[in-house]
């Protein structure tokens, strides 16, 4: 499913409080309202992205910009950042400014599930069916997602890189828990001294970063010069922690009450998630979509593969888009 290039990509951005918390949204596409049960222009599907950690937006913007096209312009495609994860335009602050706490603990992992819950609930009507396409720890959420809302339409949840057990037990996991859980309050003096920075400085010193790079996504750079932000990188930070001391059995009973809708996509060099884990998932459910990366893709490929991976969703959808 293929279309041209050389058509430019509609992209609308905006910047929303959700559960109270900054929300940075993009939505490919023409559609930017999905919540009118009238409109007689609503679409069937949408594509909806959930982040891994950082949950910036931005890092998916060639993504869902490369899936509108391969899907034919035929679908909206939404990224939606977690709470807290981006730097407010000039003018609106990280949490909005009211009496009602609309949620406990909307920067905690809990909080981000509800917080993806919520957006649906207000923003998307409930006649459309969804597309899930979930990164690293956006696979638990999407997966307790599914466990809370049964009744939302979702038709396929593909997850990428899911980090949905054990995640403090995997080598990376077993290097970062300390430096999450107990240290991470040290970081946040030099991320403050760096934040004073000018701009182009601070994209010279992410450029130097992931110098190791053959090639690096343009909209990963200005993405990652957010994270130079002391409120952001806490709110990273802490949500990153209780991933380590929470994510820890599988969620088996949902993943076999849903196993039809799912595919799972796992790396063979993946530090945060091993690939034991995947033959582990495989044997348990042999009749499971469950896929391991033949390409030599990284964890973070919005890095520098969101092209490949968008070209293969496509194709692993097909079967069922026609069916609509």
């Amino acid at each position: 499913m293929k279309s041209s290039s050389e058509e430019p990509v509609p992209l609308h951005e905006e910047f929303i409080y959700c559960c109270g918390a900054a929300t940075h949204v993009l939505k490919c596409g023409p559609w930017k309202d999905l919540s009118k049960d009238e409109s007689k222009n609503l679409p069937r599907l949408l594509f909806m992205i959930i982040p891994g950690n950082p949950g910036l937006a931005g890092y998916y913007r060639t993504f869902i910009q490369a899936l509108y096209c391969g899907l034919n312009q035929q679908y909206p495609v939404w990224v939606v950042s977690h709470a807290g994860h981006c730097k407010p335009p000039s003018g609106m602050e990280m949490v909005e400014d009211t009496d009602i706490k609309e949620l406990e603990d909307v920067f905690g992992l809990n909080g981000q599930v509800e917080h993806k819950l919520n957006f649906l609930k207000k923003n998307v009507s409930k006649d459309i069916k969804l597309v899930l396409i979930a990164h690293s720890i956006g696979c638990y959420i999407t997966l307790e997602m599914m466990k809370r809302a049964s009744e939302l339409q979702v038709l396929r949840s593909v997850l990428l890189f899911p980090t949905i057990e054990r995640i403090a037990q995997s080598p990376q996991g077993k290097l970062m828990t300390p430096l999450l859980c107990k240290l991470r309050y040290v970081l946040y003096m030099p991320v403050y001294l760096l934040s004073f920075l000018p701009e182009g400085v601070k994209a010279s010193l992410v450029r130097f970063a992931l110098r190791g790079m053959k090639t690096c996504d343009e909209s990963s750079i200005t993405t990652s010069v957010n994270l130079f932000s002391v409120d952001c990188i806490a709110n990273i930070l802490y949500m990153a922690s209780q991933e380590m001391l929470k994510v820890v059995e599988r969620d088996s009973t949902t993943i076999k009450q849903n196993l039809k809708k799912l595919i799972f996509y796992y790396g063979t060099g993946d530090s945060w998630c091993p690939q034991h884990y995947y033959d582990e998932i495989k044997m348990d459910f042999p009749d499971g979509d469950i896929r391991l990366c033949e390409k030599g893709l990284r964890h973070a490929f919005v890095l520098d593969a969101s092209k490949e991976m968008a070209t293969m969703i496509t194709d692993w959808l097909q079967d069922d888009l026609t069916k609509l």
